[in-house]
């Protein structure tokens, strides 16, 4: 799978079953977005309780035990840690945070653009404006440091930890209702919204765990994938992104799914400095942390801890986004998310600048 035709493949596959998500009830333009379904778990939990954005999606879940699958059988399974968790926990938050500006993960731009959605050229634009900042504090020494291999227990932690999510999701414990209607919990769920639409649970579960597989194998990542491009110019990762992209426009167009145009778009705004602000922020705390948020959720799989580290940093900085009013919303912009976003790009910065090889060693 680690071909170019085993790349190729993932992307397509990633990409068809995205868009066969929308079909069958999981939000336009939203079929599989890592960022968006992870604050839909963070609302789930109630770490958020922005009402139209909770949800225990079982994709999440699915591309951990997808990835742990995978590589338990290739005999890739490898619980590792040390490697600056704490670094990767703020990377991770601030990763969130640019992702709800802009209103989704490098997946969605991509996934939004072929569903006609033009103000994802502009998340793009920041996408790749943030990935080449972090290739130059690359190129000058940046580095979290190596990790080192960690008792088998410890790789356990992200699989459990997605056992019990899909646990959740499958029995939905209610504690009751208060004199309003509303649950007490302990599990959320939207009434209305985004958090609302959702394709059948089996066939989430199935779609997850297919992408998590085979991502394990291909190693697909979409910001590795410009990153390797202009620092090794190197295509294969590549390959796999305009796959999916591919796929994707082709399925929405059968599907009449395809909708061109900027105004109207779904789970969107037209506000183009800051899709490009968010996701350049994003995009830089991607490439600081190596990957983008699919590829964390499939390493941490296959038992890197720091991975699982900068995926909860990414549930808890959706929380924040949102108990904080940071989220965009498809009016625009909050009026606190530029500056939540300014804020990001210098603590990120800091952590480039901050952390280099010399201080590792």
């Amino acid at each position: 799978m680690i071909s170019k035709a085993g790349i190729i493949v993932t992307g397509a596959v990633i990409g068809v079953l995205a868009a066969l998500l929308v079909k069958l009830g999981n939000p336009a333009n939203m079929g599989v977005c890592v960022a968006c379904f992870e604050r839909d778990i963070a609302g789930a939990l109630g770490l958020h309780r922005a009402a139209a954005v909770q949800r225990l999606r079982p994709e999440i879940p699915a591309f951990i035990l997808g990835s742990f699958v995978a590589s338990l059988l290739a005999r890739e399974w490898k619980p590792r840690t040390g490697s600056a968790p704490l670094a990767r926990f703020v990377l991770g938050a601030f990763s969130m945070i640019g992702a709800l500006v802009f209103l989704g993960c490098p997946w969605r731009a991509w996934l939004r653009l072929a569903g006609g959605d033009m103000n994802a050229i502009f998340g793009l634009l920041g996408l790749f404006a943030g990935v080449l900042i972090g290739i130059a504090f690359l190129k000058r020494g940046y580095s979290l440091g190596r990790n080192h291999p960690a008792p088998a227990a410890l790789g356990f932690v992200m699989p459990a930890i997605a056992l019990g999510l899909l646990a959740l999701a499958v029995v939905m414990p209610l504690f009751g209702r208060g004199a309003d209607g509303q649950a007490i919990g302990p599990i959320f769920t939207s009434a209305s919204g985004p958090g609302s639409m959702a394709a059948p649970i089996a066939v989430s579960l199935a779609v997850g765990l297919v992408i998590g597989y085979l991502a394990q194998r291909s190693r697909f990542c979409t910001v590795g994938a410009v990153r390797d491009l202009v620092l090794f110019r190197d295509p294969h990762l590549m390959l796999g992104l305009l796959s999916l992209f591919a796929a994707a426009l082709v399925t929405n167009l059968a599907l009449g799914q395809f909708k061109l145009g900027f105004a109207g778009q779904p789970v969107a705004h037209a506000d183009g400095l800051w899709n490009f602000g968010g996701m350049a922020l994003s995009g830089l705390a991607f490439t600081l942390a190596g990957g983008c948020p699919g590829r964390q959720l499939f390493l941490s799989g296959e038992g890197d801890a720091d991975a699982g580290v900068f995926v909860l940093g990414m549930i808890t900085g959706a929380a924040f986004a949102h108990n904080f009013n940071l989220a965009s919303s498809a009016a625009g912009p909050s009026p606190y998310g530029p500056a939540a976003t300014i804020v990001g790009l210098v603590v990120v910065a800091v952590i480039g600048l901050a952390f280099r090889e010399k201080a590792a060693e």
